[in-house]
């Protein structure tokens, strides 16, 4: 399989999950330089060093090769990690407005379910940025508390094992390293769309993760006041936003499901006038 350098824009990253092939796995999507989405998958986030670790909005380069076991259309994996190079990072100055250039001048906004899913089993796209006409609801579910056992076990005795192709860096994080914490909860957005049309997506953005992890903290370990909090930044917060979606399909459920798609980020700009491409 053929690698290829890319410049890509990193713009959302799942909350990590457990793998039995790859232990704690990121999904992460961006656009490449020429304005094209791309996913990247699978990525050891959480392994990599130091200077390889990328944040939202930042530029980074390396090489990459199409992800052949992975029928959707936008979808590489890193074809070396030691190849990723950290660029710069997008801010936020005036109304985010290098961020919406970015995304405006190279990204269609699709605003119709109907039409995304048609897309989407007809294998034409996996990755979207949508507009929801109207944010109705914050739904939050009580889930499992702990991962899997037999997953979680094994990817702790496969991290124990040597590995002579590590870098000491590496070395040290695999000797300290934790599972990832899972979320005991499941957070959703209920949303409209331009249509009148109503659909519930499950967010599964690190950010979303972070923050309740953080609320807990802050409320000295009470769920109920950290679920709250999390609930009044995505409801009532960002209502006051210019509230966008980074949607992604499921590999699961690409391709004929009723609606194969999960809320991978929430892109959040201050409300402004109208953008104009051309300003």
């Amino acid at each position: 399989m053929k690698k290829e350098k890319k410049k890509i824009l990193i713009l959302v990253k799942t909350y990590p999950v457990l793998s039995k092939k790859y232990s704690e796995l990121v999904c992460t999507a961006g656009i490449t330089e020429e304005g094209s989405w791309i996913r990247i998958y699978p990525v050891p986030f959480r392994f990599l060093e130091y200077e390889k670790k990328y944040s939202k909005f930042q530029w980074i380069e390396a090489e990459v090769i199409k992800n052949i076991s992975d029928p959707r259309p936008e979808s590489y994996k890193i074809a070396d990690i030691k190849t990723i190079k950290l660029l710069d990072t997008i801010d936020t100055k005036n109304g985010w407005r290098k961020r919406k250039d970015l995304l405006f001048k190279n990204l269609i906004v699709f605003d119709n379910t109907n039409e995304l899913i048609k897309k989407a089993n007809k294998n034409e796209l996996s990755l979207a940025l949508f507009k929801p006409a109207k944010i109705l609801d914050f739904i939050v579910e009580k889930a499992d508390s702990e991962w899997d056992k037999e997953i979680a076990g094994k990817i702790r005795n496969d991290i124990k094992q040597p590995d002579l192709f590590s870098t000491e860096e590496e070395r040290l994080a695999k000797e300290n390293f934790q599972l990832v914490k899972k979320i005991p909860y499941k957070f959703s957005y209920k949303f409209q769309d331009s249509s009148g049309k109503e659909s519930i997506l499950m967010i599964e953005d690190w950010e979303i993760g972070q923050l309740y992890w953080n609320c807990l903290k802050r409320a000295s370990g009470d769920e109920k006041t950290a679920v709250e909090q999390v609930k009044n930044k995505y409801l009532n917060e960002f209502q006051k936003k210019d509230i966008y979606l980074f949607l992604g399909t499921a590999r699961r459920f690409h391709g004929w499901a009723r609606n194969p798609f999960l809320i991978i980020g929430v892109f959040y700009p201050p409300k402004t006038e109208k953008y104009n491409l051309f300003n």
